[in-house]
């Protein structure tokens, strides 16, 4: 299937990739070209624009939004819309707010174009692992892209879960009950690594990861951490939150749903950026082995 993916930064690049190896046509466009050309060596269709990308794929033309959401997102989008034609399918798989992909799923019917909130997850280990993608939109768009969804995902692990904005909606709850399986993650550690024994934290994530009932692959993240940073050195305890902890928060509020594991997650993370902790520095290492985030480094 040929299809095009604009923007190639960590989760774009690594996307173009896995649909090039399962034989998809892949058009690829980036703000800088450099990447661009990165991707044409391995064997995708490199674009001069936007408008160029689009005038390379067959109706209905399928593009594929991998940009940070708000601002970039919404001017990539309206410049497709202005390019794309009655039928043509545009995707966000970003993280956008939900709210925000009802309203462009709206925007986009009235000029007859399918719209899909696709929302991924997988990281940096998508590329080999494959991503999860929760899909919201019409049945009539998602069945047209199921051969790339079911590319991008492991087995099991793509499922259209309902109409345009569903899909941000779980990808947004989905994010907030990570951020409160990180702390707490990160909270039992640093109770390990304060309390009155000198404990083997590599030895101990690594035989949780065996039987234990708190197993995951976030724990054996954790294991890797500890087995080659022991004492975190270099890690900053800063960490950063991408919004949908708040957007899931937010949404909590208005249904008057208690939840409040996730939202004293979310202001573990603004403490983070007031003062040191050891949590913190736990949290920082994971998101940069699961998601390839930027750590901030302890300048001593």
């Amino acid at each position: 299937m040929k299809m095009g993916m604009l923007g190639l930064g960590r989760m774009g690049s690594n996307m173009a990739q896995r649909l090039l190896r399962h034989g998809h046509e892949v058009v690829v466009w980036n703000r800088t070209p450099d990447k661009v050309r990165e991707l044409e060596k391995m064997g995708a269709i490199g674009a001069s624009s936007i408008q160029n990308l689009v005038e390379q794929l067959p109706h209905p033309r399928v593009a594929w939004m991998m940009v940070p959401a708000g601002e970039a997102t919404e001017t990539l989008f309206e410049t497709l819309l202005s390019l794309l034609s009655a039928h043509d399918i545009v995707i966000d798989g970003g993280n956008a707010n939900f709210r925000d992909s009802m309203r462009r799923g709206q925007r986009a019917a009235e000029l007859g174009i399918e719209f899909i909130d696709a929302g991924t997850s997988g990281g940096i280990w998508g590329l080999a692992n494959g991503y999860a993608i929760m899909a919201g939109g019409s049945s009539a768009a998602i069945d047209h892209v199921r051969p790339l969804m079911e590319s991008l995902a492991p087995e099991d692990g793509f499922l259209h879960v309902g109409p345009i904005g569903s899909g941000h909606f779980v990808k947004m709850v989905h994010n907030g009950i990570e951020y409160g399986l990180l702390q707490a993650y990160a909270e039992g550690f640093e109770i390990m690594k304060k309390g009155p024994f000198e404990l083997d934290l590599a030895a101990i994530s690594h035989m949780w990861n065996h039987g234990s009932v708190v197993r995951s692959w976030l724990l054996e993240l954790v294991e890797n951490v500890f087995s080659t940073n022991p004492d975190l050195k270099g890690i900053r305890g800063y960490v950063e939150d991408s919004g949908e902890g708040r957007w899931t928060v937010e949404e909590a509020i208005k249904e008057s749903v208690p939840a409040p594991v996730i939202t004293l997650s979310l202001m573990a993370r603004f403490a983070s950026r007031q003062e040191e902790s050891y949590s913190a520095q736990v949290i920082a290492a994971l998101r940069n082995a699961f998601g390839g985030h930027a750590i901030k480094h302890d300048p001593s």
